[in-house]
């Protein structure tokens, strides 16, 4: 396994992590905390060292992962993120409270610092541009908090392009955080040009698609209460109809290759540039197996070319929210 490195920084991480929202977060009720803190113990020996963790899945998302890796500090890499301090209903819907203040961001680091049990962060994202904010005050505000040894490196998270070259001019940024897979290609458009040119790594969230890339989901698949696919797009039965011939070719893909649809979404992903994670999260250890087990498929340029030939010919929805 050739480790990937978060941008211009000394990082090198697992080529693909594990996005631990789920645990607390947008998927149905809170999983085990005991199960849970075995999968990230697990996923550590089976390869994986990247963890991802924001304080909005809930303090309890930082506080499991800080747990879980607390006896094995040394051997994993720790991403979370500052900047939406909360939720409130607006309209009828839930909105995000952004604050990138630089007293709290501070604020925002020292109460991760304590949950995750830890003396610095790998990597810390702005998870949203906060407007009142400008980039050059933020990328100040890292700058210090790396030469005071809180943090080792930063990232944005779905920020627009001249955010990102300002902020970047400021402290240089190891990473960009944002949603990535066959059905949703929108960084392909400008953002992987920026990172090349930059030297910044991306890293994928939803690198299947929330799952339905992997073809588990039908759209008659009933959702547990507090799960977002139930109000989700891309989950709507006619949008999963129009996109299941998508789900032929992975299938068809991955039978050749003895493999599973899951694997062949993912071994694409990091096929596609030499600079992007993949974070997919799971609450299961069989799921969790089988996302790593991408390790062993390989690939070839005269497959990927038929994937991406087969991808340009099918209109996909990409639709997500």
């Amino acid at each position: 396994m050739i480790k990937r490195k978060l941008g211009i920084s000394n990082i090198e991480v697992s080529p693909i992590g594990l996005g631990c929202m789920g645990m607390d977060h947008a998927y149905g009720k809170q999983a085990n905390r005991n199960d849970m803190i075995k999968l990230i113990r697990k996923e550590v020996q089976l390869g994986c060292d990247f963890f991802d963790t924001a304080v909005v899945y809930g303090e309890a998302n930082e506080e499991l992962l800080g747990e879980a890796i607390k006896p094995i500090r040394n051997k994993v890499v720790i991403a979370t993120k500052f900047g939406i301090t909360g939720q409130e209903v607006i309209d009828g819907k839930p909105e995000n409270i952004l604050d990138s203040s630089p007293k709290c961001i501070r604020e925002q680091l020292e109460g991760s610092l304590k949950r995750l049990k830890v003396d610095s962060i790998d990597l810390y994202y702005q998870h949203r541009v906060d407007p009142k904010v400008e980039p050059e005050v933020v990328g100040g505000v890292m700058k210090e908090l790396i030469a005071e040894g809180k943090i080792k490196s930063w990232g944005l998270s779905n920020a627009p392009i001249d955010y990102i070259r300002r902020a970047h001019e400021v402290c240089p940024l190891a990473a960009i955080e944002n949603q990535y897979s066959m059905v949703w290609r929108e960084p392909e458009k400008e953002l992987f040009n920026l990172c090349e040119e930059l030297g910044i790594s991306f890293v994928a969230y939803s690198p299947l698609g929330n799952g339905f890339l992997s073809g588990k989901y039908t759209k008659d698949t009933k959702y547990e209460e507090g799960d977002f696919r139930s109000f989700m797009g891309r989950f709507k039965p006619e949008v999963m109809e129009k996109n299941q011939a998508l789900l032929d070719i992975i299938e068809k893909v991955a039978e050749n290759k003895n493999a599973t649809s899951a694997q062949i979404v993912l071994a694409w992903e990091l096929a596609q540039k030499p600079y992007i994670i993949p974070i997919p999260g799971t609450t299961k250890l069989h799921r969790l197996k089988e996302n790593l087990g991408t390790y062993n498929v390989e690939l070839s340029k005269e497959e990927l070319n038929r994937i991406n030939e087969a991808l340009s010919k099918i209109d996909i929805d990409e639709t997500h929210f």
